[in-house]
């Protein structure tokens, strides 16, 4: 493969040196009344060329007399214009609705496509700017924005909450790929095991990447695997990272929540506050871009950097004990658990290069770094329910630790163990691209990225070490990811109304490392007491592994204008992977322009997703709380002994098949409506299993004596378990008007979908047990495929602006989800779930979380360089529904946090107040 990529960039770069006659062109954008639009794009259509407008609106370019530019920017109509013999330009750019008229990068190789003519549906979302918000991440910035993004913050749930993965319309987070620049981010080392979202899935986390080096995402809702490769089964999100010269933008900004319903002012057994005062999670966010001009051809580099602390959260859980604390019939009570999100401290970097070597090849380069160290709580452990877990004296009498363990007013003894992780994230890609004299763009590039995620025990124990030592270094993981392509261009105006023709290839290696903990962190001392570190016992030796594979592939790309109105594309793609061999995969897309304002569109292809190197090489154990006992799990490997005599198959690749139907309407200046339905159908879905029991009778006896010997009551594993059919419809309308000095922007964004289970595929060796077959995957991990987006979401922004002055409201409905719980407090039955089955197998109760509508308001304020935006989020302090069963009385602890609130819409902790100060120069 190396020498097939020397061989090609030998024979271009011979090339490259040919040219025909350029000139230097000097030109100045402007707005209607004749401001410098600062930072516009200049492009050269049909190549990758191009230079940036810098402070004052000017611009040089080398050009021909045939030249084609289009010049863009964020709120303004895209102009197309033909140099000629022109040696100056004065270009006026038109203010329209914000991005309608964005060139996108993203579904097309073909330069120059705005975002109402592309053939599949793309969001272009601007965050350039501080927006008025407390929500200073990326992952959480999209769910607001994006009609079919969804993330929910979890909490309780081990690793994942300290990492945040996002899914697009209802599938998996690994079922999206993710790009920066174009070029291809590696995913997280996580893979999520414990939650609502995202069970079974690893994915990208977006949040390692800078907000202050990003102009503006766009959201392919498409599937897109022929095009890019593995994981775009769902869409493709691009980031754009800044590339703006002499500008330095800065912000700071302060939020807190108030959540007096679910926070009041605790105190614990011994006095000690549980909270300080009424507000909690404080968090102080802070960001700084600056741009430097490179050389006279448009050569810039751009540096960013980013700074992020939060405090924890605590949202009580609900119990029917303290009758003092009585809300609702529900029971605050304060010795139960502290649960919420984790605290965090977070800092991050990235930068963004482009240098011309000559008038036609030029050099790039872009980076992140971002090291992340974070704490949650852990489920409670309590001394009369589980003594096992408690540190004793020779005698068996409970050894106090002041400041872990605590005694309640009832006289209960409880501690509450810490979860600690430290994750370092980093990525570099370098390139060059350029045009040669017959008109093929090119561009070579390798892009590295690696992530490392490591956890540790804080205040907690190994109760079979005894008490004298309460901080543990469990261990964890790391992944990375090598990309290196090829790309190549050409537009062919002669062919039809014209013709983009590209093709390339692709080699990628990843390797997947679990490194274990220090032996105290999951060794067991004493078989009377429970086994490594109370919380989170750590990675052992047995877990570690060091798993590489690669793959190589080729696409070719075509997109026809068959006549000035009809567009068609095709693209085949070829990837043949190391460990589980050869896919072909094939798109068709096409947009038809009915009338000059009307766009139809639609597209059909098939998909593919690799498993994981994550999920065939994940080993671990972990602590589960089902309906309030706690127990420990196993997941072991997909090859190892224990998962084939539980019976579970190797795993293979996702296949899917992708189709979409839609338009794009623009009825009057500065309106766009899109409409857009999906339909698709997933084969071999990869996610973990149910939970097998050791103490049924029904699994393999070999399987049994592995769990004894580990001292777990339950076994997990991953599994291509399911085929699934989701379906959708995404709607988005955006208003932009402007009139003497005021302004007003209206967006909706809207997404209905449902998926369903067509098939469960299980193994033949577990088909003869109706109970195995339903731990296989139960009806409760049935219920959590389903609910991995709510049935109806939809988003009102609307902002009114008069001079320096905006007011601002952004309405959010998420709909109705379903989820089940474990079924041991009898709290209700699930009506849903047949009353036939197997006298073994346990019935969970049902929890129905009904849809709930969240208000942010915001005001803004702007005198000459600095903006002020203060407001609330969650105006009204809605949370998720407590998820209490049919019949029951109160709230059963018997959720996957085991807190008061599943993650499954807006989260749980409530209003949240902000300020932000925005600074540009």
């Amino acid at each position: 493969m190396s020498k097939f990529f020397i061989l090609l960039c030998t024979l271009l770069l011979s090339h490259a040196f040919t040219y025909a006659q350029m000139r230097t062109l000097s030109g100045r954008v402007v707005d209607t009344y004749d401001r410098p639009v600062a930072n516009a794009s200049i492009n050269i259509k049909g190549t990758t060329q191009g230079t940036v407008a810098d402070a004052s609106g000017k611009f040089t370019l080398q050009v021909t007399d045939t030249t084609v530019l289009l010049v863009s920017s964020s709120g303004y109509a895209t102009q197309e214009i033909t140099v000629g013999n022109q040696t100056n330009l004065s270009i006026t750019l038109s203010e329209t609705a914000a991005e309608l008229q964005q060139v996108v990068m993203v579904g097309t190789r073909r330069v120059g496509r705005v975002k109402t003519e592309t053939l599949a549906p793309v969001d272009v979302i601007s965050v350039a700017a501080p927006a008025p918000t407390s929500r200073v991440d990326l992952t959480s910035i999209l769910t607001y924005t994006a009609p079919s993004l969804n993330y929910n913050k979890q909490n309780g749930s081990d690793g994942a909450d300290h990492v945040d993965l996002a899914s697009l319309r209802g599938l998996g987070p690994d079922q999206t790929l993710v790009l920066i620049n174009g070029k291809r981010r590696h995913q997280t080392s996580f893979v999520a095991v414990f939650g609502t979202r995202g069970r079974g899935n690893s994915g990208t986390d977006l949040n390692t990447i800078p907000i202050d080096a990003i102009d503006r995402v766009e959201i392919l809702r498409d599937g897109a695997s022929a095009q890019y490769g593995s994981d775009a089964i769902a869409g493709v999100i691009n980031i754009i990272l800044k590339n703006s010269v002499n500008k330095l933008t800065a912000n700071v900004g302060v939020s807190a929540y108030d959540d007096p319903d679910f926070n009041p002012a605790f105190k614990d057994g011994l006095g000690h506050y549980i909270y300080s005062d009424k507000l909690d999670g404080k968090n102080l966010s802070a960001g700084v871009n600056y741009g430097l001009p490179l050389g006279k051809q448009g050569g810039f580099l751009n540096l960013s950097g980013d700074y992020l602390t939060s405090g924890k959260t605590f949202r009580q859980a609900l119990d029917t004990v303290d009758p003092v604390h009585n809300k609702d019939g529900m029971f605050l009570n304060p010795y139960r658990r502290a649960n919420g999100d984790g605290s965090l401290d977070m800092a991050g970097g990235a930068f963004n290069l482009e240098a011309p070597l000559n008038t036609a090849v030029r050099i790039y380069s872009f980076g992140t770094y971002n090291y992340r160290n974070s704490d949650a709580y852990a489920f409670t452990r309590n001394w009369s329910a589980r003594p096992e877990r408690f540190p004793t004296d020779a005698a068996g009498n409970l050894i106090e630790v002041p400041g872990i363990i605590f005694t309640a007013a009832d006289g209960e003894q409880y501690f509450n163990p810490h979860i600690q992780t430290k994750i370092y994230d980093a990525a570099i890609a370098a390139g060059v691209r350029g045009t040669t004299s017959k008109g093929w763009n090119w561009d070579v590039s390798n892009n590295i990225g690696k992530n490392r995620f490591h956890f540790y025990g804080d205040k907690t124990f190994n109760a079979s070490l005894g008490a004298g030592q309460t901080h543990f270094d469990d261990g964890g993981f790391s992944f990375l990811q090598n990309t290196a392509n090829l790309n190549l261009s050409r537009e062919l105006p002669g062919v039809a109304a014209g013709m983009n023709l590209a093709f390339g290839a692709e080699y990628r290696y990843e390797r997947y490392t679990i490194f274990a903990g220090e032996p105290a962190s999951y060794t067991n001392y004493n078989p009377d007491k429970a086994t490594g570190a109370q919380g989170f016992p750590g990675y052992q030796p047995s877990d570690e592994v060091e798993a590489t594979r690669n793959n190589v592939a080729g696409y070719v790309d075509v997109e026809l204008d068959v006549t000035p109105k009809w567009v068609v594309s095709g693209a085949v793609r070829l990837e043949n992977y190391s460990d589980f061999g050869f896919t072909d995969n094939y798109k068709f897309a096409t947009r038809f322009k009915a009338t000059p304002k009307l766009n139809l569109r639609g597209s059909f292809s098939t998909g593919f997703r690799a498993p994981s190197l994550q999920q065939i090489n994940f080993s671990s154990t972990f602590t589960t709380v089902q309906g309030g006992t706690i127990a420990e799990v196993k997941i072991a490997p997909n090859y190892s002994s224990i998962t084939k005599a539980a019976g579970i198959e190797d795993l293979r690749e996702e296949r899917s098949v992708n189709g979409s139907l839609g338009f794009a309407y623009n009825p009057i200046p500065g309106l766009s409506i899109t409409l857009d339905g999906y339909w698709v159908r997933i084969k071999d879905r990869v996610v973990l299993s149910g939970q097998f029991d050791a103490t049924d009778p029904n699994i393999d006896p070999a399987l049994a004596a592995e769990m004894a010997r580990l001292h777990v009551g339950l076994a997990q594993f991953f599994a291509n378990a399911v085929n699934t059919t989701n379906k959708g419809i995404d709607l988005v309308a955006d208003y932009t008007h402007r009139w003497s000095v005021s302004r007003l922007h209206l967006l909706f964004a809207s997404n209905i979908q449902d998926m369903k289970i067509d098939e469960v595929n299980v193994p033949p060796k577990l088909s003869g047990s109706t109970s195995l077959q339903e731990t296989f995957l139960s009806d409760r991990e049935r219920a959590f495929i389903l609910a991995s987006a709510p049935k109806t979401k939809f988003a009102f922004n609307a902002e009114y602006g008069w001079k320096q002055w905006a007011l601002g409201t952004r309405l959010s409905y998420f709909g109705k989800v379903e989820i089940l719980g474990y079924g041991e407090d009898g709290l209700g039955i699930n009506p849903q779930v047949p009353t036939d089955l197997d006298p073994n197998v346990h019935v969970p109760d049902a929890y129905d979380y009904g849809g709930k509508l969240v208000t942010d308001l915001y005001a803004s304020f702007t005198y000459k360089h600095f903006t002020l935006h203060a407001g609330a989020d969650n105006l009204f302090n809605i949370h998720p529904d407590l998820g209490v069963a049919p019949g029951a009385k109160g709230w059963a602890y018997n959720n996957e946090p085991a807190g008061p609130f599943d993650a499954v819409q807006m989260g749980g902790n409530g209003r949240r107040l902000f300020v932000r100060l925005a600074l540009a120069f």
